[in-house]
């Protein structure tokens, strides 16, 4: 039977046939120049570059090694034009076809990175970058929305670190594209949602995406995602990429932060510092309270001491008033035996009426010196009482309030207990070695995994690991 094999073909190993091929490019290649748009930088540890080659229709795969890059005068970017000479090659144990850079220099800037620049002095002319414009972040958000991709590793980052400082604040996703012919669309709309979203509204959003190449990260350079952040009535954090890049949106944004997990540090206080700082306040206020009414007391105490009773001051001068009255009546009695009847009745009546004047006018300055201190002493009393009773209000109402936050705050770390989110049908994915795994790049096939359930625990072994570019 003819099963279309031949039966003298030659048969290639895997690696024969990759090393046939990578013979034959280079010999057909020795050495080719290539115009193209630098992207995807990227400079790891050894000291080798690798990045992509680009024009409307391709790309080149492009490594370009130490030895070699050493001599380069500049420092590639993302998004210039270069002229690369090398050749042609194909990487034997990937069958990677590939561009091995020897040497490189500028061609000018790329469309993409024009473009930005464009955009950039566009907007920085209308002001749109301009401090004043900028929103203060709230110190403590009570509702936020996050618009980024359901599926990124933004997402994971900033729910983890929100978790860790601050567990009761609230949070919602609005899940949007990142990057693509869609995206810019989408990440308008979901700024849009925020701003109208009235059953619990926002009063602050985190526009965030992970690392990726200047084509990647396209979306946060258009001018529709820049308007849609400036004419936000809702303060916008961006933390777009990695700390090196640098996008339109940050320039518009009210907060740029370097990364997404640095922009849930910004965003979220930390919960122990939160509650101490509480009971600070309420420590001040109640120390406050007492002063203020220990302040009072004392002014009333040494008023009082400076006074005397007035009721026995006018009780003394009336005492004083009646025995003068009795010592009169005993010398006119003595007098009209000794004297002339007449003579003395008539100085008696005088004397007599001149010492009672005198005494009456005498008990009326003492009334009226002690008048003003009888009507002082009841004002301070009731200033007193007066004090007291708005100290008691003032501190029954901040205690009240700060119960009230108190409890606000304990409902909301309950609700976000991380407990109650196993509930709900999440787990938490450890390794053995205890560590966290939030991303595809911490698992290997093969590898054991500690699963935590809302109930009880599981182990399980990776048989795949899908990777996002």
């Amino acid at each position: 039977m003819n099963n279309g094999f031949g039966q003298d073909a030659e048969i290639y190993s895997v690696t024969e046939l990759n090393r046939a091929a990578k013979s034959l490019l280079e010999g057909q290649f020795p050495a080719v120049f290539v115009e193209g748009e630098i992207s995807n930088f990227s400079r790891p540890a050894s000291g080798h570059w690798y990045f992509t080659l680009k024009d409307d229709a391709g790309q080149l795969r492009t490594a370009m090694f130490r030895n070699r890059n050493s001599r380069i005068n500049f420092t590639p970017t993302n998004g210039i034009k270069v002229l690369v000479r090398g050749r042609i090659s194909l990487y034997e144990a990937r069958g990677d076809f590939q561009f091995i850079a020897e040497n490189m220099q500028e061609a000018g800037i790329g469309e993409l990175q024009r473009a930005f620049e464009a955009l950039r002095r566009k907007l920085h002319s209308e002001g749109l970058f301009d401090a004043a414009k900028k929103c203060d972040i709230p110190p403590l958000p009570d509702h936020l929305a996050i618009i980024t991709s359901a599926t990124g590793a933004a997402i994971h980052d900033v729910m983890s670190v929100l978790a860790r400082r601050f567990p009761a604040m609230r949070s919602t996703l609005i899940p949007t594209q990142v990057q693509g012919e869609e995206a810019t669309a989408q990440v308008v709309s979901a700024l849009e949602k925020a701003a109208a979203y009235r059953e619990a509204p926002f009063d602050l959003i985190l526009l965030t995406r992970g690392g990726g190449s200047l084509e990647d990260l396209w979306t946060f350079n258009t001018e529709p995602v820049a308007r849609a952040i400036a004419a936000s009535p809702i303060p916008v954090v961006s933390a777009i990429g990695h700390e090196s890049d640098v996008t339109i949106a940050d320039f518009v944004a009210d907060l740029r932060a370097p990364t997404p997990s640095a922009a849930a540090e910004l965003i979220a206080p930390d919960q122990h510092e939160w509650m101490q700082n509480l009971d600070n306040i309420s420590n001040r206020l109640a120390t406050y309270t007492m002063g203020r009414i220990q302040q009072g007391e004392r002014i009333l105490s040494a008023t009082a001491k400076r006074l005397r009773n007035p009721a026995v001051t006018l009780a003394q001068y009336q005492d004083r008033l009646s025995s003068q009255r009795r010592s009169l009546q005993s010398l006119t009695y003595r007098a009209i035996e000794d004297l002339d009847i007449g003579r003395i009745a008539t100085s008696l009546v005088s004397a007599t009426k001149g010492r009672i004047e005198d005494e009456q006018a005498r008990l009326d300055r003492a009334r009226e010196r002690l008048s003003p201190p009888i009507h002082h002493l009841r004002a301070l009393e009731q200033s007193r009482l007066n004090l007291t009773l708005r100290l008691s209000q003032a501190a029954d109402q901040r205690l009240k309030a700060s119960t009230a936050a108190l409890t606000q705050v304990s409902r909301q770390l309950e609700a976000l207990s991380p407990l109650k989110t196993l509930a709900r049908g999440f787990s938490i994915t450890q390794t053995e070695s205890g560590n966290l795994v939030s991303s595809a790049d911490q698992l290997e096939t093969g590898q054991v995994v500690d699963i935590r359930l809302s109930k009880g625990r599981a182990s399980a072994t990776i048989t795949g690991v899908e990777r996002e570019e």
